[in-house]
């Protein structure tokens, strides 16, 4: 099964649970910024704890080897944090980031914006939410990729980013020194 394949039919179960959730990562950046090889998808989600017992079976049932820990990704749907979906037969492995508990989270699943993929609609995070993203990312990792993503992406969208909210939430998030030396 083909990546874009792989990811409507995640869309589709998500849909179908009344998921909110939107794309990020690797493959948000190569939506909004220059395309780049990613071996993985991410995904924040907002999704009541209890619906994991749907959830689960509909992505195993994706792979007969598919894998996902029903009792962590409950747990992290209650308090936040990760939990992943591995598809062994395209080695794809699916982090889903929890909104709970991260007001930057809800605040990038509000902001989403809608795509289409071969007829499907997609939710991606917004150019302006993926650049703050990978520069919490940078500060907490010191990965030039993150830098490298934000960028681009800045590089692509140039002056259709909304740069007074870049400024405003940049602060906001104890990011805004890093924004200042990149935007330029």
């Amino acid at each position: 099964m083909e990546f874009e394949k792989l990811l409507i039919k995640v869309v589709k179960i998500l849909d179908e649970i009344d998921a909110i959730y939107c794309l990020t990562g690797g493959y948000a950046v190569s939506c909004w910024g220059r395309p780049r090889a990613t071996f993985d998808l991410d995904v924040v989600i907002k999704l009541p704890a209890e619906k994991i017992s749907i959830f689960a079976p509909r992505l195993k049932s994706l792979s007969d080897a598919g894998y996902i820990n029903e009792i962590d990704a409950k747990e992290k749907l209650k308090v936040g944090g990760e939990f992943n979906f591995i598809h062994p037969e395209t080695g794809l492995k699916i982090d889903f980031w929890s909104a709970e508990n991260n007001s930057f989270s809800h605040q990038e699943l509000k902001r989403r914006v809608a795509k289409k993929i071969n007829n499907q609609t997609v939710y991606f995070i917004s150019p302006e939410d993926l650049i703050l993203s990978k520069l919490i990312w940078y500060q907490e990792s010191q990965s030039k990729r993150h830098l490298d993503d934000a960028q681009s992406v800045i590089e692509i969208q140039g002056d259709k980013l909304d740069f007074s909210y870049l400024n405003r939430e940049a602060g906001k998030l104890n990011i805004g020194k890093l924004w200042q030396e990149i935007k330029s």
